[in-house]
């Protein structure tokens, strides 16, 4: 497992950020996350790849796309984020260019935590049109999809969204919620700002 540090939001990104609707994701991991890997090991631990669901000692639990619009204020509905990747020179020559890269690497990063595949390009090179997507129903599709593939005992690093993985594991499973963070805030995410698992002491119950 990896633990991901947060992004410094650069200032120039802001205004574009702002036109997509997805300022608020990009201010979340600014200001927090800080993956608890000993928490998140022992829930992937009880992913289950053919049913998509954690096997828990009280029965099968899972992320839901009311959880991503929940914890981390995505839209669940809108446009379908899917597709193959065409006109490849147009993509790659405005790369450079995007500012929203940094909220496509929040989503969908690999297991590098700092990249993410050329395919996510189409739905960041128009600005003006990042808002109308279903990005909520992408992160969760990817979410399981990363899930299933740490699941192979071969895989030994976790990539996807994991802010919310570990926000939802806080939400519904209140004896893993860190002291101190009673303050609702929204996305829910962001009610975890500032946590530290370095002096949790939630490590030896896991």
């Amino acid at each position: 497992m990896r633990r991901q540090q947060g992004m410094r939001l650069d200032e120039r990104y802001v205004p574009y950020l702002q036109m997509a609707g997805l300022y608020h994701l990009a201010r979340l991991n600014d200001r927090w996350f800080r993956l608890d890997e000993s928490l998140v090991s022992a829930f992937v631990e009880r992913w289950r790849s053919e049913t998509h669901t954690f096997h828990m000692p009280f029965g099968e639990s899972t992320i839901t796309l009311q959880d991503v619009a929940y914890q981390l204020g995505l839209s669940v509905d809108g446009h379908y984020v899917s597709g193959c990747l065409a006109d490849f020179h147009v993509y790659i020559e405005v790369a450079g260019q995007l500012g929203s890269g940094s909220m496509s690497c929040l989503l969908f990063d690999d297991k590098s935590g700092n990249r993410i595949h050329i395919r996510w390009l189409p739905f960041v090179a128009r600005l003006e049109e990042m808002g109308g997507y279903s990005w909520g129903s992408a992160a969760l599709a990817w979410l399981y999809r990363c899930m299933c593939r740490v699941a192979n005992r071969h895989v030994v690093k976790l990539a996807g969204p994991l802010q919310l993985l570990q926000s939802w594991i806080f939400w519904r499973f209140p004896g893993f919620r860190p002291a101190g963070y009673d303050v609702f805030s929204w996305p829910l995410a962001s009610r975890w700002s500032g946590y530290n698992p370095g002096i949790s002491e939630k490590g030896p119950r896991v």
